[in-house]
């Protein structure tokens, strides 16, 4: 009897050889990286960038990437099941593996071009990490003050972390991602260190809760400090594009909670997420109906009762 097509086997089939079959040939060989067209939808410059050492790939045109998996379920427009089907029927089997699996958020990083202990010429624009400590700064202090984060939860899940942008030396509220590199807030810079990814906290649990940014994670940490939730693993995605490649670690989980921004891109993400396993994916923005995302809910929440106090008190 044939031995079926296991997912660690369909991560390791040869991504190149599998584009050949589908019948896409690279546009132009770069040291280890292949760049096609985009299988994936119309284009007319090669920035489908495919690694033969990572055997993973990254779209630059849409943000998404990962292993042969994540690719296969996006063209094919099918369910991991039926893909490890379509791949055996097409002839690959386990004896025709030839890489070591990655995990989606390590492609991610590498193939954006920034795998760790690469070596680059720096740009006068990119931004380099000098140093990452403890959030002691006044002025970030006052920022989660601003934005109704206590002390407490900003230290238990960030850092504070100086760096370097266009030679000058700035401080930022940093929230590290699975790849190694920060989230970088504070009252007049919105930005990101290399290289960039989502973040997964794994707390042993099949329900997962996604948030689109870490001031929306903080808010919800805010929101569950005085219960006993049941325990939860939570997804920050540092950025919407970053969902589709995410999908596989959603999918583990027995349920997904999603904390999205109420905006179109945010509900439609949901919604398209719902449609496709209405069993298993819930959107919970419902607490927040009205304001753009949690935090911004839980800002106008604090303000409210500021002021019905001071009224209070002038009574």
């Amino acid at each position: 009897m044939e031995k079926k097509l296991s997912c660690t086997d369909a991560k390791k089939i040869d991504l190149v050889e599998f584009l050949a079959k589908l019948g896409y040939r690279p546009e132009k060989l770069r040291n280890d990286d292949s760049w096609y067209k985009s299988p994936l939808r119309g284009e007319n410059t090669a920035s489908f960038k495919v690694s033969k050492k990572l055997n993973c790939w990254f779209d630059f045109g849409t943000g998404q990437g990962g292993n042969l998996i994540d690719f296969g379920v996006l063209y094919f427009r099918c369910t991991v099941s039926e893909l490890l089907q379509k791949l055996q029927g097409m002839g690959f089997g386990p004896t025709l593996s030839f890489h070591q699996p990655i995990s989606a958020f390590s492609a991610l990083a590498a193939l954006a071009g920034q795998e760790a202990g690469e070596k680059k010429t720096e740009r006068p624009g990119k931004l380099i990490v000098l140093e990452v400590g403890p959030l002691t700064s006044g002025q970030l202090v006052e920022y989660c003050e601003k934005r109704c984060i206590p002390l407490k939860i900003a230290h238990a899940y960030c850092k504070e972390v100086s760096f370097e942008l266009y030679g000058k030396r700035h401080s930022a509220i940093g929230f590290k991602n699975n790849a190694g590199g920060y989230e970088l807030r504070c009252d007049n810079f919105k930005g990101s260190s290399s290289p960039k990814a989502p973040t997964f906290i794994n707390n042993g649990s099949q329900v997962v809760a996604v948030f689109e940014g870490v001031f929306s994670f903080l808010s919800f940490q805010i929101m569950i400090q005085d219960q006993k939730p049941a325990l939860t693993n939570f997804l920050v995605l540092n950025s919407l594009s970053f969902f589709q490649s995410a999908r596989l670690t959603m999918d583990a989980h027995q349920q997904v909670h999603l904390y999205l921004d109420r905006d179109p891109p945010g509900q439609k993400h949901a919604l398209q997420a719902i449609q496709r396993a209405q069993e298993r994916y819930i959107d919970k923005s419902q607490i927040y109906v009205g304001f753009k995302d949690f935090n911004e809910y839980l800002v106008n929440r604090n303000t409210k009762h500021q002021q019905v106090a001071r009224r209070g008190l002038r009574a």
